[in-house]
């Protein structure tokens, strides 16, 4: 039987090195910032999680031994990757990274120039204000 404990978790980490490759392609071969962070998030997430997953069911199938320190990098790249490459891409667009030509829309300029509008008038009636 525990014969195929190491086959199921040798295929997931199988599994997850095939993600992991296919995110550093995608690192590589895409054209800006944000579909590049897009590829480094899911993909790597993804891939991870499987080599992960599959070393805690072979320790767990053929040795009987339970990781709370496997279950805890799971729990933790699963949490943080996404959120970094989100707070990654926040920050390019608002440095004004452009993005590729090939992008079909941008949904946020509006929104941006919008909220740009609204605090300069903001600062200029507390300058106004202020010379009360």
């Amino acid at each position: 039987m525990s014969g195929s404990g190491e086959v199921i978790g040798a295929i997931l980490i199988l599994i997850g090195a095939i993600f992991s490759l296919i995110s550093a392609i995608g690192n590589v071969r895409l054209p800006d910032v944000y579909t590049r962070s897009h590829a480094a998030s899911k993909s790597s997430t993804l891939g991870v999680l499987c080599a992960l997953v599959g070393t805690l069911l072979y320790f767990i199938i053929s040795d009987g031994f339970f990781s709370i320190r496997l279950i805890l990098g799971i729990f933790f790249v699963f949490l943080t990757a996404p959120v970094a490459a989100h707070v990654i891409c926040r920050a390019a667009y608002r440095h004004k990274v452009p993005l590729t030509e090939e992008s079909a829309q941008d949904e946020l300029k509006d929104y941006y120039r919008e909220n740009e509008i609204r605090e300069s008038e903001d600062k200029a009636s507390f300058v106004m204000d202020q010379g009360k």
